[in-house]
């Protein structure tokens, strides 16, 4: 039995804003299991980078739960987190944003080693030397900066730095969208190889659902802050349950020489303002199979097949 790494029960993160309360993400449940990678899908504002910084902590919790290794890491104090944080790391959407332009590739990598005072600096320096090459980063990069570097090479910096404690579970947030597409292969792979190399555990968030389906075990589909969708990354292929998932996959293009009879969703309207979601269901306002209930009650999040789960009133 697969045994589970992290585990998110009614986790919720509201914004107080001028205009009111933004429910970035409204109570989720979901789970990841040691060694696997979990891609976190749906489109711009639905919750899904808010989701992957509120797991590390990074953003605080409005409400829930946050089991890492079956500890509620919720209910840490600032000194009891900074030795769980060793253990939990983020790649980040832009290579050149959230690097400092300040530090060399070495400084940046090593950065980390020298906050929790690891080993000598000429220890240090080794260590580096070390995760460079494990990233596919030549050792005459050492003294450049962010600014002398390609967007591949910038986001291996990224990387390394996130590696330097040794964590298991790390939070790639769109690690590839902001790189060309011949650069996002090569960091998707470099990815998978850490993975297989290291046993590293990933929530991988992305909006482009191809990509998400070369890395990903299962596939959680969120939609304006709450869950739609989960299942095994071919199951959720193959056969999409919830409206809102038929209508992303609709949308991937498909060669012509290879084009199977699939019928395109539109979707209508836009995604409705966090600051006043529907009642009900959240997707209610744009599915065309809606249902009286739909506006009245949120749908639970149930199991319908094995490892499948499906929060719509169409299989509830």
């Amino acid at each position: 039995m697969d045994q589970t790494i992290l585990e998110v029960n009614n986790l919720k993160k509201y914004y107080s804003t001028g205009g009111g309360q933004v429910y970035a993400v409204d109570g989720i449940n979901f789970s990841i299991n040691d060694g696997e990678t979990l891609g976190l899908v749906g489109e711009s504002g639905c919750g899904k980078s808010t989701t992957g910084r509120t797991l590390i902590r990074l953003v605080e919790p409005t409400g829930g739960e946050i089991k890492y290794k079956n500890t509620d890491i919720v209910k840490l104090n600032k000194k009891e987190m900074r030795e769980i944080r060793k253990q939990m790391q983020i790649i980040f959407q832009d290579p050149y944003s959230s690097l400092d332009p300040r530090k060399s590739v070495g400084e940046t990598i090593g950065k980390p080693l020298q906050i929790y005072r690891i080993g000598s600096k000429s220890e240090r320096e080794l260590e580096v030397d070390r995760l460079m090459d494990l990233v596919g980063l030549s050792e005459n990069l050492y003294n450049k900066y962010p600014h002398e570097l390609d967007g591949g090479r910038r986001q291996r910096v990224g990387i390394a730095r996130a590696l330097a404690l040794e964590p298991d579970f790390i939070v790639c947030d769109e690690p590839v969208s902001a790189l060309d597409v011949s650069i996002q292969a090569q960091i998707l792979n470099l990815l998978e190889n850490l993975q297989n190399d290291l046993g590293l555990t990933y929530l991988f968030i992305a909006h482009d659902l191809s990509v998400v389906k070369h890395i990903s075990n299962r596939i959680a589909v969120m939609y304006l802050g709450k869950m739609a969708e989960i299942a095994d990354s071919n199951e959720l292929f193959k056969n999409p349950k919830h409206p809102y998932t038929q209508a992303l996959l609709s949308a991937i293009p498909i060669p012509k020489l290879n084009k199977k009879e699939r019928e395109k969703v539109i979707l209508k309207g836009t995604v409705p303002s966090a600051i006043s979601p529907p009642s009900g269901c959240r997707f209610h306002t744009r599915c065309i199979h809606k249902k009286p209930i739909c506006e009245e009650i949120v749908p639970e999040l149930k199991e319908i097949d094995k490892d499948h789960q499906v929060a719509c009133h169409l299989y509830n």
